[in-house]
């Protein structure tokens, strides 16, 4: 197993079980307790999570969200898949809007450029990628910019919202499970998804696996809510048919 794979695995586990044992996971993957220790290291270092005595903890349960620059760097390829298949729910004219998030930035990287589209975003990296294309009209919602996620949140953008209609909302979330539907760890934030998920005809999750089953501290919809769910292979297929039954298309890239 490669270190990339490594960290992955260790990062699931954190997740999963909400603390990572080095000399357990050591044994499982068959590798020194030095290379584990490593391994949580780099991730530490990415601030994905926290070493303790023994181990690691994932920071969610510290009540950290990661920045964004810190989130680019992890799941890339995966990311890169989930946004190449969520072009197909883009329309071939219209409106959308684009949440805050490191896979809606790829998303909006690689939209057409053979078409005129309307975009609403509150969120300064995605405007960044589209303010220059001609084919854009570009509207950016104010509000008071949040730091960890360079988004617009506040009465301000929630109030702009109400005017809005666009025919695809494209949302990111930190969290996905059947019991709470979609969740994220700031209240603002979520009341800003809240309003994006209420401006779109239709709604477009894009998530990689690793946001389902987890749960964070505010609710923004329920899975009834959500039109479409882009994510990655990552994701098993009991889990993605699950999903689907309580309400979203599960499209796994």
């Amino acid at each position: 197993m490669y270190a990339p794979e490594r960290h992955q695995e260790l990062l699931n586990k954190a997740r999963t079980e909400g603390r990572v044992d080095v000399a357990t996971v050591a044994a499982e993957l068959d590798v020194t307790a030095e290379t584990i220790r490593r391994d949580l290291t780099a991730l530490e270092r990415l601030g994905l999570v926290r070493r303790v005595h023994g181990g690691a903890i994932p920071i969610e349960r510290l009540g950290i969200e990661p920045g964004i620059a810190d989130r680019e760097r992890l799941l890339a390829g995966e990311k890169e898949r989930i946004a190449k298949a969520a072009l197909a729910e883009v329309p071939d004219g219209g409106a959308i809007i684009l949440d805050a998030g490191t896979t809606t930035v790829r998303l909006a990287e690689m939209l057409p450029q053979d078409r005129e589209l309307t975009v609403v975003t509150h969120a300064l990296p995605v405007a960044t990628v589209l303010a220059a294309r001609a084919n854009v009209t570009l509207h950016l919602l104010g509000g008071t910019i949040r730091g960890r996620t360079l988004a617009g949140v506040g009465a301000w953008t929630e109030r702009s919202l109400t005017e809005v209609r666009a025919d695809v909302t494209f949302l990111g979330t930190n969290g996905i499970t059947l019991e709470d539907g979609l969740t994220t760890p700031d209240l603002a934030e979520a009341a800003v998804k809240r309003a994006l998920v209420a401006a779109g005809r239709r709604v477009v999750v894009l998530a990689d696996h690793t946001k389902v089953g987890r749960h964070d501290l505010a609710r923004v919809a329920d899975l009834a809510q959500i039109d479409v769910l882009v994510t990655d292979t990552g994701l098993d297929e009991e889990t993605a048919d699950a999903l689907e039954a309580a309400g979203p298309r599960v499209v796994r890239a």
